[in-house]
Parts: structure tokens; sequence; C-alpha cells
């Protein structure tokens, strides 16, 4: 029998006679793909609303509340044989680690962004402050798997290169021509993932400009701009893609990221990247990524050189060999794989 693994993220799951369903397509996929290695359980936030995402994974814990949540990994234990799998660094996922490692059980951390620019941006200074004691904590305690170096901050760890492409999103890509720009942004819309920002540059700009937003309808009232279109989460792979052939430019407006999905998707539909200085660090030796100052001026100067040259970085995104799926799957298996034997 494949050995047990059990993951514990902030996630909520929502529960329709045992199918299970969430709007993180990570927390999807990847309980889904390690199926094949480990035999998953999973310990989670109950929603009350159906999310995007339906898992093939059945055995999920979807906790109610914070008491329920702790009881389960506090059952936890009992579990002489199992491995523990902590996505990402959260108040309740760090005081899971805290008991499970109490207990002297195995644990791996999968760290997919930098929680200390995270934490700042939404609490201010003292979230910095509250990341960096839960993660040196849970650094000694733990087996760390970053998506990328500097987010394991000089800390002993692995190194993973995730993504969600498979062959379906290099078939059929093609080149055009720039007419308006037609944007797209593919995420939440919260604070930290700079879209309120962009809104602004947007308004200050006040050209013609149409931005599509897939991923959020609930904050639109909070945005001004009057040229954007709202869409929820679209978990059909096919409509995903057919958002991104729509759009001239795909933008990615946030304040931190480790190693964004969205980012792999548009390059591989030949569609250009625009991101702000902030995560410079995602570019590497990608083609077709463009870096702005978050200022209305050197944005729309970008927005001009990209539809002058479309054509030729079009041709030049051809170059780029990007992760796969399968890949990252395979990587991260052996990792795991490789600490417990």
């Amino acid at each position: 029998m494949s050995k047990k693994m059990v993951i514990i993220t902030n996630e909520k799951f929502f529960n329709l006679d045992g199918n299970f369903s969430c709007d993180n397509v990570a927390e999807k996929s990847l309980p889904d793909e390690l199926k094949s290695n480990f035999k998953i359980e999973i310990i989670g936030r109950k929603s009350q609303i159906k999310q995007a995402h339906q898992l093939k994974t059945k055995n999920i814990n979807a906790c109610s509340n914070v008491f329920s949540y702790i009881l389960r990994i506090f059952k936890e234990r009992n579990e002489n044989n199992s491995v523990y799998l902590i996505l990402s660094i959260t108040p309740l996922t760090f005081l899971s680690a805290c008991i499970l490692s109490f207990f002297k059980k195995k644990i791996f951390t999968y760290l997919r962004s930098n929680g200390h620019e995270e934490y700042k941006k939404i609490i201010g200074s003292i979230g910095s402050k509250i990341y960096n004691i839960m993660f040196n904590y849970i650094s000694k305690k733990s087996i760390l798997i970053s998506c990328r170096k500097h987010i394991l901050m000089g800390k002993k760890g692995f190194v993973v290169e995730p993504s969600e492409l498979d062959e379906n999103w290099n078939k059929n890509t093609f080149e055009k021509n720039i007419d308006k720009f037609k944007l797209l942004y593919v995420g939440r819309v919260k604070v930290e993932k700079g879209i309120y920002s962009l809104d602004n540059i947007l308004l200050s700009i006040n050209s013609n400009i149409f931005l599509t937003i897939v991923g959020s309808d609930k904050n639109r009232k909070k945005l001004k701009y009057n040229k954007i279109k709202m869409y929820p989460i679209e978990s059909d792979q096919q409509k995903l893609i057919n958002f991104y052939d729509e759009c001239d430019i795909f933008i990615l407006p946030s304040f931190t990221e480790g190693h964004p999905m969205v980012l792999l998707e548009a390059l591989s539909r030949l569609r250009p990247v625009i991101i702000f200085r902030d995560i410079e660090h995602i570019v590497g030796n990608k083609k077709g990524v463009f870096v702005s100052e978050r200022n209305a001026e050197s944005f729309f100067k970008i927005l001009n050189s990209i539809k002058k040259n479309y054509n030729s970085i079009q041709k030049e995104m051809k170059q780029n060999i990007l992760p796969k799926k399968k890949d990252f799957i395979d990587a991260f298996s052996k990792i795991v794989v490789s600490e417990i034997l």
C-alpha cells in the first residue's frame, strides 16, 4: 500500500454528497496528482458555497471551525506511518505544525510565495514580524520545499518549478495584431494582488484600454475604472485558454509572487505579459515579460512599445521552454520519497 500523506491547508472545501470542490486550482491539482504515489488525506476548512474546481480526491476533512480543525490535527498523533504536507504558512497551519512536531511527525512545508511580503502588505510591518516567527519555527521542524530559492530565506530546502501546463496549452496557438488594448488578469481581487493599484493606473491613463478579470466578481463595486469586465473563476481548461487567446496582453499587477501559474499560461498562449518592478524576480530567462514602474507613464509607454513590436515579440516567445505539470509532480514526489526512505 502507498505511504499515507496528510495534506494540511488553509483552503476551504465545499462538500456535495462526498464530492469536494475548492477555489484554488493548486489545492486541487497537487493532491489529485500525488494520488498516484501516496494515499492522500486532506485537512482543510469547510465552505458553505460551491467552489470552482472539483477534486478527484475524496478523503477530505472539511472542518467547520478552528476547534474541529485542531482536534482533527491532534488525532493525527495516533498515526505512526503518515507524512504531513503543509501548504503555505498561516496561523492555522502553523498551529498544526506545532502540534505535529510535538509528536515528532515527519513534516514537509511547501512555500508558494513570500509570506513576509504578503503579511506586510495585508496588515503592515507587524505582519512581517509575525510571519518571521512562524517561518523560523517551521523551518526548524519541517523539510522545506519552495517554488523559489529566495523564499527559503537562506534556510535549507528544495526548489521545484510548479506548473499547471499540459499538452493542451500548446495546441493551436496563433499570432495576432493589436487593434486596441485588451488586457487580461486571472486571479483574486485582493490588495496584495495589486488589482486596486492597477485600477488607479488605468484611471490615470483614461485611454482606450479594456481589462478582463477572471477569478472573482465579488469586488466589482470597489473598482472604479469603467472598462472592466469581470468573470468568476474558470475551471474549464478550454474556456480559460479562450480568455487568454482573446486578450492582447496579460497583466500581473501583484506586489508579491512566488511562481505564478498564470504567467506560464499566458506565455504558452503567446501573449506578452506586463508585471511591475515588485516581482521582477519571476522573469528569469523568459521571453515576452515586460517590467513596468508602478505609475501610469511607465505603464502606458510599455503598452505602446508592445503594440509597436507585437509580432516580433510573439516570435521570440516561441523560444520559451516552460515547465510542465507532469515534471513538477514527478520532482515533488521524488523529493518526498527520498526524504522518507
